[in-house]
């Protein structure tokens, strides 16, 4: 065999490797089925009355369970006074602290009462709820 073939051929593999490799395209798989699941209802909004959880603590007799009149009664006129629904804030101020007393109905259809309170300074820094009641209702 001339050297020309011999080295042409010696080439081929060389070039093979050289070239872009071309892959045979496979048959799509279809994705294997999964069964739907049946649509679930959507959850059922709770229509009966939630009552709120109600705060304990030394200090706050007088305050936890009080009506808002009450609680003017106390504090003053509040200078917030919001509803939102069946629930009410009422925020009184003092030269010590701002107290923000929550009040929600005790059972359905009832007049609302203190069930939770928060106490902070006029800087947004958490006090004593107890000491807040306490120099507010000296003022």
């Amino acid at each position: 065999m001339p050297r020309s073939i011999i080295a042409a051929l010696a080439l081929v593999p060389a070039l093979a490797a050289c070239a872009p490799s071309v892959k045979q395209a496979r048959p799509a798989r279809p994705a294997a089925t999964q069964p739907v699941p049946p649509q679930q209802a959507p959850a059922t909004p709770p229509t009966g009355f939630r009552a709120a959880r109600v705060m304990s603590g030394p200090g706050l007799q007088g305050v936890i369970g009080a009506d808002a009149d009450a609680l003017i009664r106390q504090f003053g006129t509040p200078r917030l006074d919001v509803w939102e629904a069946d629930a009410r804030k009422m925020q009184f101020t003092g030269t010590r602290c701002i107290l923000d007393v929550f009040l929600y109905p005790p059972r359905q259809g009832a007049t609302e009462t203190a069930t939770w309170v928060e106490a902070r300074r006029s800087d947004g820094q958490d006090v004593d709820r107890a000491a807040c009641v306490s120099a507010m209702k000296k003022r």
